[in-house]
């Protein structure tokens, strides 16, 4: 099983970008979103941001996740 935490774009070059949960950055692959600015929320599994989420949503996944221990 796998669990896709959401993750704010902080920088974007091109078809890549960096993404940041809680201080930790990652690398990842923005070619199969469109539209995937610096700010927006995006669903990172294997490297891929494979969804674009609504801010409201990504704070309510979060908040979850913060409830269940699976983040801090």
């Amino acid at each position: 099983m796998c669990v896709a935490i959401p993750m704010r774009v902080v920088e974007k070059e091109g078809d890549m970008g960096v993404v940041e949960l809680g201080g930790v950055r990652r690398r990842v692959s923005l070619q199969l979103l469109d539209d995937v600015e610096v700010g927006d929320y995006v669903i990172v599994h294997a490297g891929f941001a494979i969804e674009k989420l609504d801010e409201e949503t990504a704070r309510e996944t979060l908040e979850l996740f913060e409830s269940l221990g699976v983040i801090d």
